[in-house]
């Protein structure tokens, strides 16, 4: 097998580029989606490619449960150095799993946290106000989902930047931005070098937002001061622990307001493939594309020599 099996593994350090890119240049929705589909193709590749190799370079171990077979040379042969590659490949393996776990425990435990804590102050609609002096409000997925707002974010706004607030994260409840940033997060447990995209998925979640909650206030002026008052006045605390979808956090503010107080964006692609746009969607699908056909050779590769030694 030729060493190109092992892009998958490098082919992610195109996400700090694309990433950028992405949300500079993209409609924030657009953005957010595309990173999200671009994490998740590129940790499924880099983890059957680490799959592959940990079966193929651990089959001589004695006593193993795998057939006698899987250990023949020309099985062996189709991965480079395969001991030391099985074994490397195994550990790394365990670590994502056990990064997984943690970040998915981690996940539940803010949301019932959290819930727990907005059932006992919630009057029966989708608002919960928490009696803290901490300016802070998120947006709580489940079953009813919630906006949970904090008095003290209640009271250092107007009632535009309030109602801005409530609809900033009505639009994560809506826009299901919980799920997207939780497989983002685990995309990057299973390939490290994707965490980048982790941070500009986070801040594509929160342009997106922004620009539903302008849009259903009808001033995008309104929402600005809205996002700039709540991140002055919380001082970068976030009252989801960096979990949840929090309103002014994550992501440079400076870089929303100024957003907002731009003509808003259009979500068209006629006429904007030629410039940045279009590098952004060709590193994207450039990156996908051969992270993509370097796991399927891989495991097609390594299917035929087990069929050819008649393993399978």
């Amino acid at each position: 097998m030729e060493y190109v099996v092992f892009l998958p593994f490098v082919v992610p350090l195109t996400a700090l580029p694309v990433g950028r890119l992405a949300v500079r240049h993209l409609h924030p929705r657009t953005a957010t989606l595309l990173l999200t589909a671009l994490a998740v193709v590129l940790a499924l590749c880099s983890t059957v490619c680490l799959g592959l190799f940990g079966v193929v370079g651990t089959a001589r171990i004695p006593h193993n449960p795998l057939p006698d077979t899987w250990a023949d040379p020309e099985v062996r042969a189709a991965v480079p150095w395969d001991e030391v590659t099985g074994f490397a490949s195994l550990a790394a393996l365990l670590v994502a799993l056990l990064a997984c776990v943690r970040t998915g425990t981690r996940h539940r435990t803010a949301r019932v946290a959290a819930r727990r804590a907005a059932s006992a102050v919630r009057d029966g609609g989708d608002v919960a106000v928490l009696p803290d002096p901490s300016p802070y409000a998120y947006a709580l997925p489940g079953r009813p989902a919630l906006v949970v707002v904090s008095r003290g974010m209640r009271e250092c706004l107007t009632e535009r930047e309030y109602g801005a607030v409530l609809a900033h994260e009505r639009a994560h409840l809506a826009g299901r931005h919980h799920g997207l940033l939780l497989v983002a997060r685990l995309a990057a447990c299973a390939n490290p070098l994707l965490r980048p995209l982790v941070g500009a998925l986070a801040y594509g979640a929160e342009r997106w937002a922004d620009e539903e909650a302008a849009r259903v206030v009808g001033d995008r002026r309104v929402t600005a001061r809205a996002v700039g008052r709540a991140a002055l006045s919380s001082r970068g605390r976030d009252g989801s622990a960096g979990l949840l979808p929090a309103f002014a956090a994550p992501g440079p503010v400076p870089r929303r307001v100024a957003a907002l107080l731009a003509p808003a964006p259009v979500a068209r692609w006629t006429g904007a493939l030629w410039g940045p746009v279009g590098w952004a969607v060709l590193m994207a699908g450039g990156g996908v594309v051969v992270s993509a056909a370097s796991s399927f050779n891989a495991a097609v590769t390594v299917v035929g020599v087990w069929m050819g030694a008649g393993v399978v």
